[in-house]
């Protein structure tokens, strides 16, 4: 089976995860000293207030947390030659849109220079043999199109955001095939979609200021309820991490495929019934929290936003085996369910984070390798 592959693939292993103190990285890091990897976490002191996943969910205890900025290079390259990993994740970044706006230098210089730091450092050691660089579906060029953007689209970007991520995967680029490595280096980049789930308390981002509204009492503020998105759960997503870093470390030997053959971008969508527009996402949580009738107030914006961003994961599912597991109503169920659960007691946070990946795991048996 395949999730028992990955599992095989990553016990042991010394792996690094850069933003572990973030939403997406917090449940990486639970999920990777599940399956049995010695684990380091680097990134920033952790930015969601009280409430942050990292701190409730005891993420420093499952890896060993360096705080550093990824800005800096050189402090970059010493923690990994300390650590001598076999495998990074790359995660570390400025994810905030309205944010790229308000500081767009400091955007530009995390998720450009930051990623050049990284895999400079991963390059010049030995020991690393798979590095998975996390971007996002906001690289392509958006021309508005109603069909989804496949891995060979043209990269672009508007806003700070779209274009500092864009840049990151141009960065890498050259990192996967004509830089020369110390060691046996394989390099990949996944483009996922619009991450949702438990324990995200990030500003500006729609669960998180539904989750706030509904508990506050106050109304949910829309600025793009048009705007169509692919969601999807975090566990999705950690998921094909993991599967994109198994086959560069071992390919998939039962098709003849070496690790080599996975050094390319991809792309972690959802599927179709998950490609809604926000206000189509509003209804489904309200419904789903059993608060149908809460206020929605619209508020105009002047910053850039795409109407219309979809994701083409058809060679994920062909070369890698992985696929989404998840259908709307499970994706809005779980993120209900976690947001209700650690509102009821904060201690629960990593619980809750363990419970979900357990289920998910027995979703996952019915994936063959």
């Amino acid at each position: 089976m395949l999730i028992e592959s990955v599992a095989n693939v990553i016990s042991g292993r010394t792996v690094v995860v850069t933003g572990h103190t973030g939403f997406k990285g917090s449940w990486l890091a639970l999920w990777l000293h599940k399956l049995g990897a010695k684990v380091t976490g680097l990134g920033l002191s952790p930015d969601q207030g009280e409430h942050n996943l990292f701190e409730r969910a005891g993420v420093a205890s499952a890896c060993r947390s360096v705080i550093l900025d990824i800005r800096d290079r050189e402090a970059v390259a010493a923690i990994l030659r300390e650590v001598r990993p076999s495998v990074v994740f790359h995660l570390a970044a400025q994810p905030l849109v309205q944010r790229s706006y308000e500081d767009p230098i400091a955007t530009f210089a995390t998720n450009v220079m930051g990623t050049a730091h990284v895999l400079e450092a991963a390059r010049n050691l030995d020991s690393v043999e798979a590095v998975v660089c996390v971007t996002t579906d906001k690289v392509y060029e958006n021309k508005e199109w109603h069909w989804p953007y496949r891995e060979s689209e043209t990269l672009g970007g508007r806003d700070p955001y779209s274009a500092s991520k864009s840049a990151a995967e141009m960065i890498a680029r050259p990192y996967m095939s004509v830089l020369p490595s110390q060691g046996s280096c394989r390099i990949a980049t996944a483009r996922g979609g619009n991450v949702i789930g438990g324990g995200d308390w990030s500003e500006a981002r729609i669960v998180p200021d539904i989750v706030r509204a509904v508990r506050d009492g106050g109304p949910i503020t829309l600025r793009y309820p048009g705007a169509t998105r692919p969601w999807q759960h975090v566990l999705e997503l950690c998921f094909g991490y993991l599967v994109l870093a198994k086959c560069l470390l071992n390919g998939r030997p039962g098709l003849g495929k070496e690790p080599k053959r996975f050094v390319d971008g991809w792309n972690f969508g959802p599927d179709a019934e998950l490609e809604i527009s926000v206000g189509s996402l509003v209804r489904h949580m309200l419904e789903v929290i059993d608060k149908p009738e809460h206020p929605v107030e619209m508020q105009k914006s002047t910053l850039h936003e795409s109407t219309y961003l979809r994701l083409d994961s058809s060679k994920a599912r062909a070369e890698l085996g992985w696929r989404p597991l998840l259908d709307l109503r499970t994706t809005m169920a779980w993120t209900a369910e976690w947001y209700r659960g650690y509102l009821a007691d904060p201690r629960c946070a990593r619980a809750l984070v363990e419970n979900q990946i357990e289920e998910y795991l027995r979703l996952c048996q019915g994936l063959t390798e």
